[in-house]
């Protein structure tokens, strides 16, 4: 699995980051440390010539005042003379194959025995591009670095556990007040049916004969208390989620919703897909739990999900959950001083 473009933990130097364009590392790395810009950085400019070519109509001289056999051409390509083409034969500096061709060593970052930046093996310097095309990608050598979307941590998922279900227990007191008539009326309902079901079934007696007949606005009363749960939990969740891409228990366990392609609200369309894939299934508890089967694969995807740890209705939506850092106390922190130690004449 290629990983998305973005900022990533060197594996080559952990204690830098740099820019991964999906194909390779480009730029210049910057401190692990140091919160990443957003977006690619800036192109490097380009080197200048290291030497220069021989004037039009001047011939070098080897020893002795003898032309030099490997510049008796000043036109590249021409006769003796240099290829216009990099890794062609007569031309300076680099020859034959591509890094990455067999018999050619591979630069790529991280690959043990392999050479790098002068005075730093195993790792590559600034401006190293992926291979050519039709070479395959290098692979990590151990385990993928741990993805920092907008330069945050991801959210465990003991974190997004407990945030869901505070919001679940708001959720239900909301039903209480606003929904508990229409459970009670329900309850009234079905209960002489169950009462005498299970008398029947603590006695041994499977017969089904002279039960009493559920009320027929039971089913009407169940679609309505679904209904009205399912709303309940959208008019609670979208707005916030929209605004602040938090919740009531998300702001408690300091984690935060973000879209994968930016540090920016996530806006009511994308709150309400997320929302959808998770919330909407309430209705089909009336099909023999169905729903309620849906919303568990939905909860326990993102243990399956790597790298980015994305719960199917946050694969819907293109968010991510992330950690946000803890806020420091400032009146236990003691200010720094405004002089520093040598500066006092």
């Amino acid at each position: 699995m290629s990983l998305e473009p973005g900022w990533y933990v060197d594996p080559a130097d952990t204690e830098t980051r740099r820019w991964w364009d999906g194909e390779g590392w480009i730029g210049a790395p910057i401190p692990v440390d140091v919160t990443p810009p957003d977006g690619p950085p800036p192109p490097e400019p380009e080197p200048a010539p290291a030497a220069s070519t021989p004037a039009a109509g001047q011939q070098a001289t080897g020893p002795g005042g003898r032309p030099d056999a490997t510049t008796t051409s000043g036109t590249p390509g021409g006769p003796g003379g240099p290829s216009p083409w990099p890794g062609q034969p007569g031309q300076p500096g680099q020859g034959g194959p591509w890094p990455g061709q067999p018999g050619q060593v591979n630069p790529w970052p991280g690959q043990p025995g392999q050479p790098g930046q002068p005075g730093q093996p195993g790792q590559a310097g600034p401006g190293t591009q992926g291979p050519p095309p039709g070479w395959p990608y290098p692979h990590w050598p151990g385990a993928q670095p741990v993805p920092r979307p907008h330069g945050l941590p991801l959210a465990s998922y003991g974190a997004r556990l407990v945030a869901r279900l505070i919001d679940f227990g708001v959720v239900f007191l909301l039903n209480a007040v606003v929904n508990g008539w229409f459970v009670w009326r329900y309850v009234e309902a079905v209960s002489p049916y169950l009462r005498e079901s299970v008398r029947r079934a603590l006695n041994g007696d499977t017969s089904t004969e002279g039960l009493p007949q559920i009320d027929d606005q039971a089913g009407g009363l169940q679609i309505a208390i679904l209904v009205i749960a399912t709303a309940l939990w959208y008019a609670y969740e979208v707005p916030s989620m929209a605004a602040r891409g938090q919740t009531f228990g998300k702001r408690l366990m300091g984690i935060r919703a973000l879209p994968v392609e930016a540090d920016q609200p996530l806006g009511f369309g994308r709150a309400t897909r997320r929302w959808s894939t998770l919330g909407l299934p309430t209705l089909l508890w009336y099909c023999c739990g169905l729903g309620l089967v849906l919303q568990l694969i939905d909860a326990v995807s993102p243990l399956f999900d790597h790298p980015l740890r994305q719960a199917l209705h946050d694969k819907r939506a293109q968010t991510v959950v992330v950690q946000l850092p803890r806020k420091r106390d400032t009146r236990t922190t003691p200010p720094e001083s405004a002089d520093t130690p040598g500066d006092t004449p």
